[in-house]
């Protein structure tokens, strides 16, 4: 963040938002069912359903041989509804859904692989994403942050819009980060994101080492665990915001489950994630990560465009609704009711939150605090613009 010193303890840091790309699936993975085959979905994904033991996770060294943690105790002060009431995931609208015991995964399409930077990076993100030095990389953030105590989760409702995208090689996204340790080499992070091509999706992340040899999007290497047969990773999510017409907005929360070392089914602190109104996506163990291992240090919010000056100039990539903060409620992009979990794990509101854009002019931020949103914040811009050429 660019705020921040670089002398400051390592950092791991976990992420919520809205992506612009799509990469998911395993194609040495056995299939039971496969979704949307015969009657694609809107957004032309297919879905294979897998057996929960089967996912990809559990090809990793460090979780070979463990099965699917039961769900942990939520945060105290959170009253997840037990059922979303509309659906929310295009492949769903025909009334699809995998078997109980396995779990669907988007497959990956030939245009997945080519806007990867390289096949070798297929799947992974380009290093430093996380706002740091806000001159020197071609990622643009406006979020908003706190930092300075021990975190054990972050949660917030965050506006859906379907930014417009330039360029094939860049993304517009709203996330969470959930980050512990310093930012060099060391850096763990888990995201958890909305990715955009011509519908917003529903993403995760991960990385341990600062994206560089470790962690991947979705599934798309083992370590996240899903334990939802409901929800694809990956997969266009439905509706969408309008400006001056509805809103939409989606609730997410990333906590680390409380430490249980009795009973029947222990509790190791893996990281957990909320979709929605209650339901359980899966979890990141904590067996991937070194500084997470305990607790997160920082907190953000906001979003997250690359720019990569497409002819000399600025990008026209919208972040958010691609509207200014100023304009406010249905025109501009919102996170809401932000919060953070303690030690006791206890869902609290923020008690310093503060705003930063790198470029104001092209994307800026404007943060609030009132009785039925508490913490909150406008975001975002059109990108190329007269004062930002």
């Amino acid at each position: 963040m660019a705020s921040c010193d670089h002398n400051r303890s390592p950092i791991t840091h976990i992420f919520v938002s809205y992506l612009v790309l799509v990469l998911v699936s395993s194609s040495l993975t056995p299939v039971v069912l496969s979704i949307s085959t015969d009657h694609p979905s809107p957004d032309g994904d297919l879905i294979d359903c897998v057996h929960s033991h089967h996912q990809p996770a559990f090809d990793h060294p460090l979780l070979q041989g463990q099965k699917p943690q039961d769900r942990p105790e939520r945060p105290q002060g959170h009253n997840p509804r037990n059922r979303v009431s509309e659906p929310f995931q295009l492949w769903t609208l025909s009334g699809d859904s995998c078997p109980e015991g396995t779990i669907p995964i988007r497959r990956t399409r030939e245009d997945d692989v080519l806007r990867a930077n390289s096949i070798r990076r297929f799947g992974r993100k380009l290093a430093k994403p996380v706002m740091r030095d806000s001159s020197s990389s071609d990622h643009e953030h406006a979020v908003g942050y706190v930092t300075g105590e021990q975190y054990y989760g972050a949660k917030a409702s965050l506006n859906v819009w379907s930014p417009k995208v330039a360029d094939r090689y860049e993304f517009s996204l709203s996330q969470i980060w959930v980050i512990s340790g310093s930012f060099g080499d060391d850096l763990n992070t888990i995201e958890a994101e909305l990715y955009g091509d011509n519908y917003p999706r529903f993403f995760t992340y991960w990385t341990s080492d600062a994206y560089q040899t470790t962690g991947c999007y979705n599934l798309l290497c083992s370590g996240f665990i899903q334990t939802n047969n409901k929800i694809a990773i990956g997969a266009a999510i439905s509706p969408t915001s309008s400006y001056d017409g509805g809103q939409f907005d989606i609730s997410l929360l990333i906590w680390k489950a409380k430490v249980r070392l009795r009973g029947p089914d222990p509790n190791h602190g893996n990281w957990w994630l909320e979709f929605g109104s209650g339901l359980l996506v899966g979890y990141w163990p904590s067996e991937l990560f070194s500084h997470l291992r305990e607790h997160a240090n920082m907190i953000q919010y906001g979003g997250e465009v690359v720019n990569t000056s497409p002819s000399g100039s600025h990008t026209s990539t919208q972040m958010g609704s691609g509207h200014f903060a100023d304009e406010g409620f249905g025109k501009a992009s919102y996170f809401r009711n932000l919060q953070v979990v303690d030690w006791d794990n206890s869902l609290i509101p923020l008690s310093n939150l503060r705003v930063l854009a790198d470029h104001p002019n092209c994307y800026d931020i404007q943060g609030g605090i009132n009785s039925v949103w508490g913490n909150y914040f406008y975001y975002g811009g059109p990108g190329n613009n007269d004062k930002c050429p």
